[in-house]
């Protein structure tokens, strides 16, 4: 009986051990994290209701629509719209109703301002494309409805703000005619378009606002033709610039007729160098100019006459007018002045005066002051208070109010281009006795925490204090480096041309840095941030170096403008450096070569097809050329169908020498048939993959010996017609072939042609196996296909034996320039989602079991074991196959909810998967990125190399404890009975 109880109790303890697979409410949280963010704020509008929540309402560049607290900055409700469907102007209609204008002005909706649901949505056409207006006046009615103005292609549009109705509608259909302003007078019935026809006649139309009828139309020549915006500085006037820049416009189109004055910008600006340029803004009787010298403000008196207010040198940035009574507006100015900013609210009809003055400190890495918002509110003695809402050089957004910023959003995550990891330094100051007893003490209080929420006997403040200290977790953001490798930080590079050092353990910005050689100046007009590249990775000899990274960019949109290097710490982000080169930057390659302070070699390919090599140091150059002649690279021109191979000729020669400077040479090219097909995706392996091993041991006990080069090129080709939008053509147009190339020799090892199908195509290429994603136009379905290729060179290698006498030729030595023996499987799958990306788990040794993280059009990230793509899949495997893990074939690839690796949770506007690995080979670092960010650690395989984090010590303890006393107990039971035996 003793013998039976004591192994009940080792089952119940057995079981309570085991690992749990499955994720609970508890543990979100504890391995990912997710941020949401909605990108640089275009135009924004303050709810202007009395009750309940105070909020603004904004539209971005990355097409979201949002309402966001004005307390704390956080995220009422958002909607990303589509990639076409950019977004032209937002306002509040009736209080309650938030309404957008889209696509060009295509699409009209209304939302519900509290929670943000869909009201209704309209459709907009015209006769041609124009620019888009929209306005909201909050006067005027049709049959106690009342109407939205909305100008868009060439069509002038009175809607219902109620249900989306179109009321009336008048064309403008001259083709020469570009609107520049719609105008819809406070109290009156007319509506004004004025714009310009053949870019030298200015033009006014006067409409009945009632029905749409034309009531007046007026046109007048100015031979010095206009440019640029306008300005609207009244309801009946606007100021335009001439063809030049340098002459001021005044126009005037008052009881619908036309008068004008013209004034020569030197007469205002003695210093003024260059044409000038008008700084958007809608306040009455005022607007501003900038030229080259200086930033000025103008007051339009009496007939079209112009008065200087004020100059200024400094940047500066203007808000809209607001009404703050019947007869009053105000606007913001926002000035720099070196750490500062100073704020200005004034009167649109008193310069002198100031409603608000105030200084606030302002970190420089956020840069310029880009648009600025402001919104006027009721203090307790009755006065005007303001706020003001400022977007950022970098993107950011920040709420002013009483002299300091309320809060701030770093909206600039939202557009990141390009990410790496650094690891974090390596702890090595001693740990005093007060911290560790601090530490025993939380150790033992949460383990106690812990067995009580096993043993059910936690109260619902326990559980809270359990899941707290489970997300508070010292060990998980401390910002050393652990033994598992799972804290890094993540180096990415947004648009704005700023760089974050973001925290594994728990998202945090580490640091952030608006980089110099990414700042406008006048050397670099339009700097473009490109790619991010680890420079200095230190280890071994070099411990006391911090790691760097190298910013690529170059100073223009196109492919030959100049380069810019930038170095920066990781560590501190410091910019350590930076390069303005004298040669484009058309293709960096990072070489596998490091010099005694494990810099990263760097070849840069110039238009000119020039290779420069960085860093520029004696010991890089002859570490370079020891390897000379063993780089090849390729180039791929997707315009012209064509891909081709490079190698290094010698030193260059002419005007560009310099020791550092290679010409290059073409050794092969691959011409598509621009008739037939045209290049849509390339992908190759990652440079930094391990492979644990070339053999795979199938189910027959033979041995097949994977093809495994970097050089292995995966190309996927459509026919033309098959390149546009899914559906645009029928399926004997349109097919995809598929290509394995060889980047050295430009040899062709393996293609397949696919009927009746078209792109986009999504590709993720790893070992030796590539998978791809299209459509397919037959079945109207997406399919996902896998090729593997295969060494025959090495099939006689098969014999057990061999391998273990070492007759076997696995270290012969292999040239690319041989032909290879390779032969390939494949198979294709229906698969049911469209995708944004696609990715593949990498781990430390290679070991772990892969699995594909397919990034779903909706914004999801799914994790498909690669078992699944197996191309030796059949509807009937043998017992060896199933014993290999062969899964019997389907048509199609299942998807499990519980392989969502994002859970519930959605990465709006995904654009990218990441994966990097960790020193713990079962588990790999995930970082999903778009409009938000989403980070988690998957184990493909499972953790079967660690105890889980929530793994009870405690409970373990007592398991121990009671396993040693029960054999105690057992032991003088049996001691006792065999006594007892002895006596009979």
């Amino acid at each position: 009986m003793a013998i039976r109880s004591f192994f009940l109790f080792i089952l119940f303890f057995s079981s309570s051990l085991s690992p749990v697979f499955s994720l609970y409410e508890d543990q979100v949280g504890l391995m990912d994290w997710h941020q949401q963010y909605i990108g640089k704020v275009k135009q924004a509008v303050f709810s202007s209701q009395r009750a309940g929540r105070k909020r603004v309402v904004v539209s971005t560049e990355e097409n979201v629509i949002a309402s966001l607290d004005l307390r704390h900055g956080e995220i009422f409700w958002r909607h990303l719209l589509g990639a076409d469907d950019v977004i032209d102007g937002i306002d509040i209609g009736l209080g309650k109703y938030v309404i957008t204008l889209s696509s060009g002005g295509s699409i009209l909706r209304s939302w519900n301002l509290p929670d943000g649901q869909m009201v209704w949505e309209s459709s907009l056409q015209g006769p041609k494309h124009s620019k888009s207006f929209l306005l909201v006046p909050t006067n005027l009615k049709f049959d106690k409805d009342n109407v939205l103005v909305v100008f868009s292609n060439g069509r002038l549009h009175a809607i219902s703000c109620i249900d989306g109705e179109v009321l009336w509608k008048k064309d403008f259909e001259a083709e020469s005619f570009e609107v520049q302003q719609v105008i819809q007078p406070p109290g009156s019935d007319l509506i004004y378009v004025v714009g310009f026809a053949a870019s030298y006649q200015f033009e006014m139309y006067q409409i009945n606002a009632k029905n749409g009828e034309l009531l007046k139309h007026e046109s007048a020549s100015f031979s010095s033709g206009f440019s640029g915006e306008v300005s609207l500085v009244s309801t009946e006037t606007v100021v335009a610039l001439d063809s030049t820049g340098s002459i001021l416009l005044t126009i005037s189109f008052q009881d619908g007729k036309i008068s004008s004055q013209q004034t020569p910008i030197s007469n205002l600006v003695e210093e003024s160098l260059g044409p000038a340029v008008i700084i958007p803004s809608s306040v009455s009787g005022i607007f501003a100019i900038k030229t080259d010298a200086v930033t000025v403000f103008i007051r339009v008196i009496g007939e079209g006459k112009l008065e200087v207010v004020e100059k200024t040198t400094h940047e500066i940035a203007v808000s809209d007018a607001l009404s703050i009574s019947e007869d009053q507006e105000a606007f913001a100015l926002i000035q720099h002045a070196s750490s500062e900013i100073h704020l200005t609210v004034k009167l649109a009809h008193d310069w002198d005066g100031n409603l608000l003055k105030e200084s606030v400190k302002m970190d420089r890495q956020r840069g310029l002051v880009h648009k600025v918002f402001i919104n006027n509110y009721i203090r307790t003695d009755r006065s005007y208070g303001f706020r003001v809402l400022i977007v950022m050089e970098d993107h950011s957004l920040l709420l002013l109010q009483q002299g300091e910023i309320v809060w701030s959003r770093e909206d600039g995550l939202a557009s990141i281009i390009d990410v790496t990891t650094s690891e974090l330094p390596v702890e090595r100051n001693g740990v005093s006795v007060a911290k560790v007893e601090h530490n025993l003490f939380e150790w033992l209080k949460g383990h106690m925490l812990k067995l009580k929420g096993t043993l059910m006997l936690a109260s619902p403040e326990d559980m809270a204090a359990i899941q707290s200290m489970r997300l508070k977790s010292s060990e998980k953001s401390k910002m050393t480096r652990d033994h598992n490798g799972f804290r890094k930080l993540l180096i990415v590079l947004t648009r704005a041309g700023k760089l974050f050092a973001l925290h594994t353990g728990d998202g945090r910005i580490v640091w952030s840095h608006l980089l110099r050689s990414l700042h406008k100046s006048e050397a670099c007009q339009s700097p473009i941030g490109l790619n991010l590249y680890q420079w200095q990775v230190p280890h071994h000899h070099a411990m006391d170096e911090n790691p760097s990274v190298l910013v690529v960019s170059r100073c223009g949109p196109s492919s030959d403008a100049p380069g810019v290097l930038s170095f920066v710490d990781t560590y501190t982000g410091k910019e350590l450096s930076s390069l303005s080169l004298d040669h484009a930057v058309v293709q960096v390659i990072p070489l596998p070569y490091t010099d005694s302070t494990e810099q990263r070699l760097h070849l840069l390919i110039n238009a000119d097809k020039h290779a420069h090599l960085y860093p520029k140091t004696s010991e890089a150059l002859s570490i370079f050329k020891r390897e000379f002649l063993n780089i090849y690279w390729y180039s791929v021109e997707d315009q012209n169908g064509i891909i081709k191979g490079h190698a290094l000729k010698c030193k260059c020669t002419g005007e560009v020498a310099d020791e550092f400077c290679f010409d290059t040479r073409d050794l092969w090219s691959v011409v598509f048939p621009s008739e037939s097909e045209k290049i849509v995706a390339t992908v190759t392996r990652k440079l930094n993959e391990v492979v644990h091993t070339q053999a795979k041991v199938v189910a027959d006990q033979d041995v097949m010996y994977k093809y495994i080069s970097r050089n292995l090129l995966f190309v996927a080709t459509v026919a033309p017609k098959g390149s546009g939008e899914i559906g645009s053509v029928t399926p004997e147009e349109s097919w995809l072939v598929a290509y394995l190339i060889d980047t050295v020799t430009g040899r062709i090892l393996h293609r397949v042609t696919h009927h009746g199908l078209q792109g986009p195509v999504h590709a993720v290429f790893s070992e030796n196996w590539v998978v791809y994603h299209y459509f397919n136009l037959r079945a109207h379905r997406y399919e996902m296909s896998v090729i593997e290729i295969y060494d025959q060179s090495r099939a006689d290698n098969k014999d057990v034996w061999k391998l273990v006498l070492g007759k076997h030729n696995l270290t012969s030595p292999i040239s690319l320039f041989s032909r290879p023996e390779v032969i390939t499987k494949s198979q294709s799958y229906f698969f049911t989602h469209s995708l944004k990306a696609i990715a593949v788990t990498s781990t430390a040794k290679g070991i772990t079991s892969k699995q594909l993280l397919l990034g779903t059009i909706g914004d999801q990230v799914l994790a498909l074991d690669k078992r699944f793509l197996d191309p030796r899949r059949t509807v009937n495997p043998t017992q060896a196959e199933k014993e290999e893990g062969i899964i019997p074939l389907t048509d199609s690839l299942p998807i499990i909810p519980q392989s969502y690796v994002t859970h519930a949770l959605r990465v709006e506007g995904l654009r990218g998967i990441i994966t990097v690995p960790a020193k713990l080979e079962s588990t790999t670092l995930v970082f999903a990125h778009g409009v938000d960010l989403f980070f988690t650690q998957l184990a493909p395989s499972r953790t079967y190399d660690s105890l889980t984090e929530d793994f009870s010590y405690a409970l373990l303890l007592i398991t121990i404890v009671a396993l040693v006393a029960a054999i105690f107990v057992t032991w003088r039971l049996s001691e006792r009975k065999e006594l007892q035996e002895k006596w009979r």
